[in-house]
């Protein structure tokens, strides 16, 4: 589903020139909950841009359900960042002044889904995230763990192939960041695609499988537990 094929980013040049990916090649599969974790500076943060279309590589190619990104045009990455990607960030990114199931809804809105049917859909995420009883309140008036719920809802609601999250966990308190992460075991479970940026080993340890970064290159590549069989993989989106 997610490819990067000997992918380089490179920032400045001759002696300015910093090496923010350098020949990473990387393949994740539907269905996979992948950790990418490092230090700050070792390159999982622009691999993060990369397989979000929110940055291009300088040298090599990243294809996601095999469409080569590179070919593409600022619309047409704008559409899969809409249609394919779920974003899940560590500050959540709602609207202050907007009730949580609008906040929710907010993607279908830029597909232009009618408003009865993205309420609708809306409703059915905050279900799904067990916050369909909080769809009327405004970001504060919800815990983090909650907004973070309302944020996951959001990425959730177009059905997207893949959920990326960025340090998911790093505003919340231990018993938020566990129940975030229980969340996220739950949708892996039911087929969700899931790549997660940390730096948290406890975090990391979550996934079924662990990317080690260092110094812009993939240093492991480790199984944490088999998925042999697809018996945790089920129906849902991928």
């Amino acid at each position: 589903m997610i490819a990067l094929e000997d992918v380089r980013k490179v920032y400045g040049q001759g002696e300015a020139e910093v090496r923010a990916l350098d020949g990473v090649s990387l393949t994740i599969g539907r269905g996979e909950f992948v950790a990418i974790v490092g230090a700050s500076g070792s390159g999982k943060s622009t691999m993060m841009n990369i397989i979000g279309c929110l940055d291009a590589p300088t040298h090599g190619r990243y294809l996601m359900d095999g469409i080569t990104t590179g070919d593409l045009g600022e619309y047409q990455l704008a559409q899969i960042r809409n249609r394919k990607i779920g974003f899940v960030f560590q500050s959540f990114n709602l609207i202050a002044r907007t009730r949580a199931v609008d906040n929710v809804a907010m993607p279908l809105a830029y597909r232009k889904v009618p408003r009865r049917e993205r309420h609708a859909l809306a409703l059915e995420a905050l279900d799904a995230v067990g916050l369909s009883s909080r769809a009327g309140h405004l970001p504060s008036q919800l815990s983090g763990g909650q907004q973070q719920r309302v944020a996951i809802a959001r990425a959730l609601v177009g059905e997207p192939v893949l959920l990326l999250a960025d340090e998911p966990t790093g505003a919340l308190d231990t018993r938020s960041s566990h129940e975030i992460l229980d969340l996220f075991d739950a949708l892996h479970a039911r087929g969700r695609t899931i790549v997660m940026i940390t730096h948290e080993p406890e975090v990391a340890a979550r996934a079924e499988r662990v990317v080690r970064m260092q110094d812009g290159r993939i240093i492991d590549d480790s199984a944490l537990r088999s998925v042999a069989g697809g018996a945790r993989i089920g129906g849902g989106a991928a």
